[in-house]
């Protein structure tokens, strides 16, 4: 499948190469150099294609990661390679830096050489890797039959995220449902694009080998209930958002796909520490966290007036924060007055914007900024495109409506129940691109 894979500094230096195929010679590492990092223009796409030879990279600070290979091959599950990879070499040594990878070489070969099998992905867990490769890169000489029985299995078996014996004092399980949400919208408060992007992050300190159930309100579960005359009691169904309708969603290999098709129910032997149990996306019955509604008004050629009414559209006992809405300013403009009901705002000439922040706003309040921009006077005749008003923000709720109905712990072997485990969850949204025409 990849037949070489060589990470480069800024300058175009290899730091680490490795070929798997014979067809990949000295001089793909010369034609990467050249015709990608020492490029006249910048190169944006990820992919290469030179002399029938396909380069995929991926960049990390000032470190550039190229997978080589002539055969046609996935582009998807190659760069699904080079982020695991990333993700191992983190999880290592914290940060990828030219000065780590020298420091770590030796440990990033034996890495090389247990995840990347004749050029074809292997075990990549970085749980899995780390019982069998130290932090140094040296491997243990006094390993009881019973440890290596337990990596054998580890490694060919089909749990190779976790391994066996792990024990803690207090049983303890976290879940972040993390959420993007993007819009776009018209001037005149109507929605031309919206969707929601989320996260599902977990961080369990679980003793022995448990088996997790999460549940959250999918549609297409909640209406399978309802078929079945089950009654929904729980936080969606007083809300009065009883389902959401996901679009399509990724998970973590721990989880039992089959289970999830036939019942819709995400059942998964946990990975130990932190982990991502899954992605997913949603564009229907987004709850948009706040309105923008913008009014910009020409008095002749050199002055203009801005007044920018912001609207939160959440529970009045929930707090935003880290709240900032970029104001667009003309090129042309020579001098800006603004006047703010709350938060501070500022003009700042080299992003051409008037940044208004504000720290923490409560659900159904709302709030106003008045500007007036002085122009220059100018020639052209073309008038101002007037770009998008941006915003940022964060809300302790998921946009989307999602919620976790349960989350629940089975473990036979070992003598605790799901009640003796201490359960956290969090919902944070957050802004991606959330503009309004103006």
């Amino acid at each position: 499948m990849i037949g070489g894979l060589f990470i480069y500094n800024h300058k175009g230096e290899v730091l680490i190469s490795r070929v798997y195929r014979d067809d990949i010679g000295r001089n793909a590492v010369d034609a990467f150099r050249v015709n990608v990092i020492h490029a006249r223009q910048q190169v944006r796409s990820p992919v290469t294609n030179i002399a029938r030879t396909s380069f995929f990279h991926v960049k990390r600070s000032n470190i550039w990661l190229a997978a080589v290979t002539k055969q046609n091959v996935n582009a998807a599950m190659v760069f699904e390679f080079l982020y695991k990879m990333c993700d191992v070499m983190t999880a290592y040594f914290s940060k990828i830096s030219e000065e780590n990878i020298k420091n770590n070489f030796v440990l990033i070969y034996e890495l090389l050489d247990e995840i990347l099998d004749f050029g074809y992905p292997q075990n990549s867990e970085s749980g899995a890797l780390k019982t069998f490769i130290t932090q140094q890169g040296i491997k243990s000489q006094h390993q009881s039959k019973d440890e290596q029985s337990q990596i054998t299995s580890q490694v060919t078996g089909q749990i190779g995220w976790r391994r066996e014996g792990i024990k803690y004092r207090r049983n303890e399980l976290f879940l972040d449902v993390l959420e993007s949400v993007n819009l776009l919208m018209s001037p005149q408060g109507q929605v031309l694009s919206a969707h929601v992007s989320g996260r599902v992050v977990m961080k369990s300190y679980l003793s022995g080998m448990p088996e997790c159930k999460f549940g959250m309100n999918d549609k297409i579960v909640i209406d399978k209930q309802q078929g079945k005359g089950v009654t929904t009691t729980d936080d969606s169904a007083k809300s009065g958002k009883q389902s959401i309708a996901i679009d399509d969603c990724t998970f973590h290999q721990c989880v039992r796909l089959s289970k999830f098709d036939s019942e819709r129910s995400i059942s998964f032997i946990p990975p130990d520490g932190d982990y991502e149990l899954m992605r997913y996306r949603t564009t229907k019955d987004i709850i948009l966290p706040f309105r923008v509604i913008p009014l910009v008004r020409e008095v002749g050629r050199t002055k203009l007036e801005v007044k920018v009414v912001i609207k939160s559209n959440f529970k009045a006992s929930l707090l935003a924060q880290k709240i900032e809405v970029r104001i667009p300013t003309p090129l042309n403009t020579s001098g800006v007055q603004v006047i703010c009901m709350k938060g501070k705002a500022k003009y700042k000439a080299s992003d051409n914007a008037i940044v208004w922040k504000i720290k923490r706003m409560a659900g159904m309040k709302e709030s106003q900024i008045s500007a007036e921009i002085e122009l220059l006077p100018t020639n052209e005749k073309k008038k101002w495109t007037r770009p998008p008003i941006s915003m940022n923000f964060e809300v302790p709720f998921a946009p989307s409506g999602l919620k976790v109905r349960y989350l629940k712990v089975f473990e036979s072997k070992l003598n605790y129940s799901d009640h003796d485990v201490i359960k956290w969850v969090r919902y944070i949204g957050r802004s991606g691109i959330y503009e309004t025409r103006c």
